[in-house]
């Protein structure tokens, strides 16, 4: 077991699975000479070199179409796409590529690639720099998209990822790259679908992804001092749905909260909280309550922006009002 940083275990992942398939290559804008923006693929040119470490232009449309070229005809390309934000110029290469191929031409081709890219505020940015675009390829049907919010989790999915015979989206959280945690030195990949009941609890179920993971985690700390017990869903995948462990865990604590860095109008959690509503309703002692952004582009000013992101008193206060209208109900 080590305790490595998210940055470093996106790196380690990256490595292992390098050196385990020589059909893994990596490419996208400075991601050689210049080692990543977030330094993710820091020693990878000395390393493997130009034919499997390819620097690109800034045109993200023609590097990840030249991917999913590359997917069809055996390779498995890990495309780094600099910022979410930018994925926005490559979306018809995802959605009506990437994401169809397999099923327009009835499986005679796969298109087995990564597209990693962090997303997310709180780094003065600005509004066209921390976004949270995950629910437009969460959307798509042919998508997996996954969302890991520790750095076991950052590396067990992207080892899986890069073996996955789909196109996946690993998204990553500005946020998140220098927090650590333990990761176990052997570890396998993580099944894409599958989410983390983080902590167990009896009070009330917290649903949650990426950051909000970890904030969740730290509302519920600060809760089990006054006696209140938070179970905490990790979701982990967003496409692949683990439908039945959050149906589960609201069956159990009669109640929840959906946390979400992106906007609440149509967001992750309004699907969320339709799961709940489907296959927990008889159990519900209270309305799902839900937690998500301000609904404005996002500010630079720093007192700003941390008014528009959900922070963990927000999460704190949305639970204590949960618990409180099921006091009243029973």
């Amino acid at each position: 077991m080590s305790v490595i940083s998210y940055r470093q275990a996106l790196h380690d992942a990256l490595r292992a699975e390098m050196l385990r398939d020589e059909d893994v290559f990596l490419i996208g804008e400075e991601i050689g000479l210049f080692e990543g923006s977030y330094k993710i693929t820091a020693g990878m040119l000395d390393e493997f070199g130009p034919r499997r470490v390819k620097d690109t232009p800034i045109a993200e449309e023609g590097f990840t179409g030249a991917a999913v070229g590359a997917a069809m005809l055996g390779l498995r390309p890990v495309v780094e796409i600099m910022t979410i934000n930018f994925s926005l110029l490559a979306l018809d290469q995802i959605v009506n590529h990437a994401a169809k191929i397999y099923g327009m031409f009835g499986g005679q081709a796969r298109v087995p690639m990564v597209i990693r890219t962090p997303g997310g505020g709180g780094q003065q940015l600005g509004a066209t720099h921390s976004q949270n675009v995950e629910l437009y390829y969460a959307f798509v049907p042919g998508m997996k998209v996954v969302a890991p919010s520790n750095p076991a989790d950052a590396k067990g999915l992207m080892l899986a990822a890069i073996r996955d015979d789909d196109p996946v989206l690993v998204l990553e959280n500005l946020a998140l790259y220098n927090t650590t945690g333990e990761v176990p030195d052997d570890l396998a990949p993580i099944e894409i679908g599958r989410a983390n009941v983080a902590r167990t609890g009896q009070d009330v179920t917290v649903v949650a992804y990426s950051r909000m993971a970890a904030v969740a985690l730290e509302a519920a700390d600060a809760l089990a001092r006054e006696g209140v017990d938070v179970e905490v869903i990790d979701l982990r995948s967003l496409r692949p749905l683990d439908r039945d462990t959050i149906i589960a865990s609201v069956r159990k604590t009669n109640c929840a909260v959906v946390l979400e860095d992106d906007w609440l109008t149509y967001g992750i959690g309004a699907e969320i909280a339709a799961t709940i509503s489907d296959g927990a309703f008889d159990w519900l002692d209270a309305p799902v309550r839900r937690v998500a952004m301000a609904e404005v582009p996002m500010p630079y000013a720093k007192p700003l922006e941390t008014a528009a992101l959900p922070s963990t008193a927000d999460a704190i206060t949305a639970i204590r009002e949960t618990l409180d209208a099921v006091s009243r109900r029973r």
